[in-house]
């Protein structure tokens, strides 16, 4: 819960502000403050912690799809545009607090996260990868992809998904036009 204005406060009753100040005095709670002495945000830690170990575990995978990618003979280079009301532009840069006042800059916001390049004779094929752990896309990055699709940006899109097969990791690549088949119209 936030609390940010005199008036939400007056709104609040007795018993969720109490609550609030209870979770503030937690050590199980992490709590932001704001410039009035009022909280911002609070944060569980274990929740945090999780966060913080799948996005290292996704930046993790992306690497090893991205040295699969160039093994197969592929040119492989970060997508850092992004569509936006039927625009293709520039991803917007992401700030990643990871203390109270330090934090650091990413670019990797685009969609797909990777474009490919292969020479196929005299011409070359375009293909994006999208770098799922789970293999599933929102609704909004399938219409994204049939976007990419229909106005040719792309030849194909690929998803790659995680595979654990005992104690080995594999790569699976399925392809966007299977996944769109099943979208409903």
């Amino acid at each position: 819960m936030e609390l940010k204005s005199p008036e939400k406060e007056k709104v609040l009753d007795r018993e969720e502000v109490l609550d609030e100040i209870k979770k503030a005095s937690q050590e199980s709670y992490e709590t932001i403050w704001d410039e009035g002495g009022r909280i911002a945000i609070q944060k569980k830690k274990s929740e945090m912690k999780k966060g913080k170990e799948s996005r290292a575990s996704g930046a993790q995978f992306e690497a090893r799809v991205r040295k699969d990618l160039e093994a197969r003979g592929w040119i492989v280079d970060k997508w850092s545009n992004n569509l936006d009301e039927g625009k293709i532009v520039p991803a917007k840069r992401v700030f990643r607090r990871f203390k109270a006042n330090m934090g650091v800059m990413t670019i990797g916001t685009g969609f797909p996260d990777f474009v490919c390049f292969q020479k196929m004779g005299e011409y070359y094929k375009i293909i994006g990868v999208e770098v799922k752990v789970n293999g599933t896309l929102s609704k909004e990055e399938k219409e994204k992809c049939s976007w990419y699709l229909d106005k040719k940006v792309f030849n194909e899109i690929m998803i790659a998904k995680k595979i654990k097969e005992k104690n080995r990791i594999r790569v699976e690549y399925i392809d966007v036009l299977e996944i769109l088949k099943k979208m409903r119209k």
